[in-house]
């Protein structure tokens, strides 16, 4: 499960943006992860709410954008989402189309909150 050291260089590398800012805690995480990315997204979250529980980093929380694949006609230069496993260009029928999106694995944004150590 390749899901979890994905989970948790997604967690290092926030933690290492976090600590830029002493004053203030990590409170979601935003992915962007695409269907052709080889990810399970489920497995991904799990992964990740297993890492932060019971750690200094509850309640930090994991949001997950899909990325739907996307092709391009060369002929009409339409670009298209996928649907179905049909790459055909639903603008002018033309069978070989060209990848263009939907592999992404990227840190989106993080989102932070005041915090004071200690405070109640």
């Amino acid at each position: 499960m390749h899901e979890l050291g994905i989970a948790s260089s997604v967690l290092h590398e926030a933690q290492q943006e976090a600590q830029k800012h002493p004053r203030a805690r990590l409170r979601m995480v935003k992915l962007r992860v695409g269907e052709m990315s080889g990810v399970n997204p489920e497995a991904l979250h799990f992964c990740f709410e297993v890492l932060v529980r019971d750690s200094k980093l509850e309640p930090l929380q994991l949001e997950i954008e899909s990325c739907a694949r996307q092709q391009r006609c060369p002929a009409c230069a339409q670009t298209f989402t996928v649907t179905n496993y049909n790459l055909a260009c639903p603008q002018c029928g033309e069978a070989k189309t060209e990848f263009v999106s939907g592999d992404e694995l990227e840190l989106a944004s993080l989102e932070m909150e005041d915090y004071e150590p200690g405070a109640a």
